[in-house]
């Protein structure tokens, strides 16, 4: 009998999410909701000391403004495995600890910090790179495999701090299958004997992940390549703990690789390159220093994930716009990438700019209504509507499109000075008075009938409108960059363009 699909995203609200843990979330949300499943998020807090203030409603916000939010979890509503916070699930772990020491697949350590480094500093001067607490150190160590039955049971009544291990097999081959990477294998000689349970009485994120994962019926388990070195751990538990028909399906993902060079994107790659790390805008709490989002820095969210989605991970063909309905129609793990891909934020910018090209004028408008506002501009909406039409096509965030077209809505700030000198020319002041004259007895102020009023002027008098228009471009944005010349007296309409062509020309004349 087939189980339901249920998947999970479980952040730590150590920070803020950075973009790859966007990426995990996606891909877990894309297979839920194309095999009809459920989608979970869950807050693994059980590191109190890393905990961050804000960071768990981040994780949410970040969720939420990027569309892909979980039928069930923290900040979401709660479904049939309340509550959604391992810290609040701390009762649960201790059968899955009481059962593993039964079985013989866990021990109590009582190892102080002290006598931890002692022994890794032991193990280095003997020529060990890499010291662990594994099948050869621990009969060295203080725990209830190398101490008498009496002398654990003497240190437990005695409430002696303690940490419960994993009794990892002495090289063993455990293998598993992934669902990108096919086959895996490693030898348990490699392995240490990792905490499950801290003197504090929480769980670390080996026990509570699978116990959750358990207990939450997980179908199946997407995340990071960081994770699959721990993966035969968990693999192992599930065995140990009696469990393994329950266990899901584990598929890691590849890394997101930085824009230049070797490694993982980093928000220091963000920094030094001047590309957002995260969705939204954080401040940290303790330094008080802000990093920018994608939000902030004007993507919209579809573009975001869209863009996001393809980071390893090809549905075949050529097409790369997809909106969210499609990414779900043609997902699969198996499309998924076993090598990295590599950010590109020019990319990323293409992206926004083809869907902002797509986003309709309305739209448009009411999304820069409170930039508009903010400026002292009045909102006019068809204006807006207008404005938004002909900025769109080289805009490629919202912030550009006040930014490039604000001579739309007050007094041009600066001209181009070098094409000034080149094009203009005093002696030719009569003429463009004289065009100033027809555009003032034109009734029809649409594009269409400008261009064509205006050429039939320059044709009669012999002139070339390559002569001509270059000044006006000039006169009425400041610059040659931006929308067709007529497309931008019509918008303004007769009386702000004749206004703004006196006023340029008069400036022109005094250079």
């Amino acid at each position: 009998m087939s189980r339901r699909v249920r998947v999970r995203f479980a952040p730590s609200p150590t920070g803020p999410l950075h973009m790859g843990g966007i990426r995990t979330a996606l891909y877990n949300y894309l297979l839920a909701k194309q095999l009809g499943g459920d989608f979970i998020l869950r807050i693994e807090d059980t590191d109190q000391n890393r905990f961050v203030p804000g960071a768990e409603q981040y994780i949410i916000n970040s969720l939420k403004w990027c569309g892909i939010e979980p039928n069930e979890g923290v900040g979401f509503g709660d479904g049939p495995h309340a509550p959604y916070r391992q810290s609040e699930r701390k009762h649960l772990y201790k059968e899955f600890v009481d059962k593993l020491i039964a079985s013989g697949h866990g021990y109590y350590a009582f190892d102080t910090a002290e006598e931890l480094e002692q022994m890794r500093k032991n193990l280095q001067a003997q020529g060990v790179p890499n010291p662990a607490y594994n099948s050869v150190t621990r009969q060295y160590m203080k725990n209830s495999l190398s101490l008498s039955q009496d002398e654990v049971e003497k240190r437990l009544v005695g409430g002696e701090s303690y940490v419960v291990r994993f009794h990892m097999p002495r090289n063993e081959e455990v293998k598993f299958h992934d669902e990108i990477r096919g086959w895996v294998s490693f030898n348990t000689s490699q392995l240490d004997d990792k905490v499950l349970f801290k003197s504090d009485g929480m769980p670390t994120y080996h026990l509570a992940n699978v116990a959750d994962d358990y207990l939450m019926e997980v179908t199946h388990v997407i995340r990071g390549e960081e994770w699959l070195s721990s993966a035969p751990l968990h693999v192992l538990l599930y065995r140990a703990l009696g469990i393994e028909e329950a266990m899901p399906k584990f598929a890691h993902l590849s890394l997101i690789l930085k824009p230049d060079g070797n490694g993982k994107l980093s928000k220091r790659d963000g920094d030094r390159l001047g590309f957002p790390s995260f969705a939204l805008n954080w401040t940290d709490p303790e330094s008080g220093e802000t990093s920018t989002g994608y939000r902030e820095r004007g993507f919209f969210p579809e573009a975001f994930i869209n863009f996001l989605s393809l980071l390893g991970w090809n549905p075949g063909g050529d097409k790369e716009i997809m909106s969210k309905e499609e990414m779900i129609q043609l997902f699969s793990l198996e499309k998924v990438h076993k090598a990295g891909a590599r950010f590109d934020f020019e990319k990323a910018k293409w992206f926004n700019h083809q869907y902002l090209k797509m986003t309709s004028d309305a739209e448009l408008a009411a999304d820069i209504k409170e930039q508009i506002l903010a400026k002292g501009y009045d909102f006019d909406e068809a204006f807006v509507a207008g404005f938004c039409h002909l900025m769109k096509e080289r805009a490629v965030f919202l912030n550009d499109l006040l930014e490039q077209g604000y001579y739309f809505f007050e007094d041009i700030k600066t001209f181009d000075q070098e094409t000034l000198k080149k094009k203009y020319k005093k002696e030719s002041r009569e003429t463009f008075n004289a065009l100033i004259r027809v555009l003032s007895e034109m009734s029809d102020f649409s594009a269409a009938e400008l261009e064509k009023g205006v050429k039939e002027y320059l044709t009669g008098q012999g002139l070339k409108i390559g002569e001509v228009m270059p000044i006006f471009r000039l006169a009425l944005a400041g610059g040659m960059q931006g929308p067709a010349v007529f497309d931008v007296m019509a918008l303004l309409g007769k009386e702000k363009t004749i206004a703004r062509l006196k006023k340029s020309l008069d400036y022109f004349d005094s250079l």
